[in-house]
């Protein structure tokens, strides 16, 4: 039975209050500007709103007009809204826009569907979108969340967008058309997620017909933990104000664990919420990068240590935020963030550079204490670490001087925890956001807890937590005694 529309309507106004705006919705709050909100939506397609809204303020500081847009070329235009998806592609539609805009419609963003289909990277989906946000008139725009969340409620029962679209032009009440997509977009972002929907968190669980959607299924997270062990979690959170969004608290108190490192918090102390700055029963040390936004470390740690290493004392690295080092009574604890060799092996040296300054730091630890190190390394060491070694033999992660380095390491004695475990294919800690790659397994394996050599005896368990969501990358964990 279809779900009641004006009942799930009224519901989620309320529910999605606190919820992240979706940033096209938010440009449109900003400014009343019909160009601002045409542009930012061509960035958005396929693009994650974060990565949006950095890119858009970016072209916006340079480009607040049709005309200062037209004096950027193409490649000027790519660096600048690098990385959204399909920039390339975007770019040169940005490029041609005020030429079409002044030809056809003397310099004005057009008001009706049709009229914005004529413009260059406007489809169906964008241009009911700023039908519906720049000018408020009546239009339905159908994105991936719209059409799945509709036909999950059974209120439609459509293949495509595009006919979602035109049945909800038939039945849905015009007086939720403005509305619909900003509502089912933070709904579907939020709660309703493409895998393993929230339904036990919904306010809609009750009257929702769940069609074609199987629910995540909540359990406490396993700890295999003996009467002497300590729980350490890694986890690179993308964006660690992005994950509080993303139940990254539930999942923090969830873990319980002893300590828990967190990489590319991309955030400075102050800007976060009290809630993570101070979190009762642990002592939590922040190595944020200079540069806003970007890398940034953090160990959250119930027992004090006696001392704490910010760095590797080189302040090319250090100025990043990539390393905390923790002393205990009995050994080391390090949270390291390695840098990423960047398309075309661009910052190849500066992460072999970074790479054997940390080897080198460990090494010296481990000549006094035992040493736990744990993060992203950005390096998948085996074929059987990603999905698909053969076409990325040459790319950053699985390059063959990165995969030296890995040798190197594990030729001394260090040892990788989880394969100490599982020598299965198929374990891995990071997708692409694109291409549904999480949902196929298409992943790599780039973060690790590694021991100096003496340790093997303290390893109880290590483990993978691939069905936590919330980052691009999940939990990995082990017990240590």
């Amino acid at each position: 039975m279809a779900i009641n529309i004006d009942q799930a309507v009224s519901l989620l106004k309320k529910e999605v209050v606190n919820y992240q705006v979706p940033v096209v919705d938010l440009i449109a709050v900003q400014t009343k500007d019909p160009f601002k909100v045409l542009v930012a939506t061509i960035l958005s397609a396929r693009t994650k709103d974060e990565v949006t809204a950095v890119a858009a303020q970016r072209l916006f500081a340079k480009a607040e007009t049709l005309e200062q847009l037209a004096g950027l070329s193409v490649s000027q235009l790519e660096k600048i809204i690098y990385p959204v998806g399909f920039y390339r592609n975007k770019a040169k539609y940005l490029h041609t826009l005020p030429q079409v805009l002044e030809n056809e419609f003397k310099g004005e963003v057009p008001q009706s569907v049709e009229e914005l289909l004529r413009l260059p990277g406007v489809g169906r989906k964008t241009a009911n979108l700023v039908v519906a946000v720049a000018f408020k008139k009546p239009a339905i725009c159908v994105d991936t969340h719209v059409h799945r969340i509709m036909n999950i409620w059974g209120y439609v029962t459509t293949k495509t967008p595009l006919q979602t679209e035109m049945e909800l032009r038939r039945k849905l009440p015009q007086q939720y058309w403005l509305d619909i997509n900003s509502l089912l977009v933070a709904f579907g972002q939020g709660l309703c997620k493409p895998q393993r929907p929230h339904c036990d968190q919904c306010v809609l669980e009750a009257p929702c017909p769940k069609i074609g959607v199987t629910p995540r299924q909540r359990k406490q997270i396993e700890r295999k933990k003996s009467d002497k062990g300590l729980c350490f979690v890694s986890w690179n959170v993308n964006g660690l104000r992005a994950a509080l969004n993303k139940e990254f608290m539930e999942i923090f108190h969830a873990f319980d664990a002893d300590i828990f490192a967190v990489q590319e918090i991309k955030a400075m102390p102050e800007q976060l919420p009290e809630s993570v700055r101070n979190i009762a029963g642990y002592h939590i040390y922040w190595n944020p990068a200079q540069r806003k936004g970007y890398s940034g470390t953090a160990v959250f740690s119930k027992k004090e240590p006696l001392n704490v290493l910010y760095g590797l004392g080189k302040k090319e690295f250090d100025e990043e935020g990539r390393v905390i080092a923790l002393e205990y009574d009995d050994f080391y604890f390090i949270n390291a963030y390695f840098p990423n060799a960047q398309p075309a092996l661009k910052r190849i040296d500066y992460k072999l550079q970074f790479n054997q300054a940390l080897f080198s730091f460990i090494h010296d630890l481990q000549l006094s204490k035992s040493v736990v190190l744990c993060g992203d390394l950005n390096v998948a060491h085996k074929p059987m670490d990603l999905a698909n070694p053969q076409s990325n033999m040459q790319n950053p992660g699985f390059s063959p001087h990165e995969r030296a380095w890995m040798d190197e390491v594990i030729g001394a004695g260090y040892i990788d925890t989880f394969r100490e475990f599982n020598h299965e294919p198929g374990n891995y800690t990071w997708w692409s956001y694109r291409f549904n790659a999480r949902a196929k397994n298409i992943g790599w394996r780039i973060d690790y807890f590694l021991l100096d050599p003496g340790s093997r005896r303290r390893l109880v368990a290590a483990a993978i937590h691939d069905d936590i969501m919330g980052s691009d990358h999940c939990p990995v964990s082990i017990q240590y005694q």
